[in-house]
């Protein structure tokens, strides 16, 4: 099932400010928004100051698109500004019928598309998610769940339920056996969990990073982390339904409110933005998001460029 398509107009800007310079770097930036056939980027514009002296784009193994610049000269921040108008039309497809965990394991291990959305790259472990007995633990709590969608599901909606949001008090190198013992964390963390969880169950489960809207529907509340940058869980159910997205964060499978930007096995390959830089001194990071609902586009054609 889908609700009307949304159209949105994004922006995310992200700089680092350099207390005693920057002599050169070499940044990879993952800000634009991922086409789909449930998203349609109708334009988006990435600006980067100062100006680099270098600039190059591709998109990654995942499909992420990449623009990789260097800057050769001196500067004490780093500005990159995106924005972006997007079409949003997500079908949230009938799960009531979705295999069994065993049949989607199994199906999984068999497959032979080695592509980057291939299930087989998001089964074991990647960087920032590594088995543990609290991790084996936790997803020992829904392995009596047969229907894979069902289970993802339930994940879900426990990690919603029994989980505080609490912004500032974890990073991106906190482990998730930390955020099993505080019951506390942000979206990233959430993510994480459930990834480790649900392929300890032999699901493959991979990262999304990208936005929520920031003006909710009337009548809804506002969602946690629209503020941000989000995080969220896709989950490869079978050949049928292919991957499926759940936000634990909120406790809901993911509608035409999520905007998606990257795609990976953790946070590691979805960072917006990563690079070297040649300084004797430190950084420090902001970055800011806003997601404004344009118009629903059923009653409001005209406003397409």
């Amino acid at each position: 099932m889908t609700g009307k398509a949304m159209l949105y107009d994004v922006r995310l800007q992200i700089a680092a400010d350099y207390p005693v310079g920057v002599k050169e770097a070499r940044h990879m930036l993952r800000m634009r928004l991922r086409a789909s056939r449930d998203q349609d980027v109708l334009r988006q514009d990435l600006t980067v100051s100062p100006k680099p002296d270098e600039t190059h784009r591709a998109a990654d193994f995942f499909g992420n698109h990449c623009d990789h610049i260097a800057i050769l000269h001196r500067h004490d921040t780093l500005e990159a500004d995106l924005s972006a108008r997007i079409r949003v039309s997500r079908q949230i497809p009938d799960l009531s019928g979705s295999p069994s965990r065993e049949a989607v394991a199994a199906s999984a291990l068999g497959y032979r598309d080695t592509g980057g959305s291939s299930p087989i790259h998001f089964r074991g472990a990647s960087r920032l998610i590594v088995p543990s007995a609290a991790s084996r633990a936790f997803a020992r709590d829904f392995a009596s769940l047969n229907d894979a969608a069902g289970l993802a599901l339930n994940m879900t909606k426990a990690i919603f339920e029994g989980f505080t949001y609490a912004s500032g008090e974890t990073g991106i190198d906190t482990p998730v056996d930390e955020v099993l013992r505080s019951r506390r964390g942000v979206c990233q963390d959430f993510a994480h969990l459930m990834i480790l969880a649900l392929r300890g169950l032999g699901l493959p489960a991979a990262y999304v990073s990208g936005f929520l809207r920031t003006d909710p529907p009337p009548g809804r509340p506002r969602l946690a982390g629209a503020d941000a940058m989000h995080a969220w869980v896709a989950v490869w159910l079978g050949e049928a339904l292919g991957w499926v997205q759940f936000d634990p964060t909120n406790g809901v499978a993911a509608g035409n409110d999520h905007l998606v930007a990257a795609f990976g096995r953790d946070y590691a390959d979805v960072a917006p933005m990563g690079g070297v830089v040649t300084t004797s001194g430190g950084q420090a990071a902001r970055h800011a998001v806003d997601v404004v609902p344009v118009a629903e586009e059923a009653a409001h054609r005209a406003t397409l460029p």
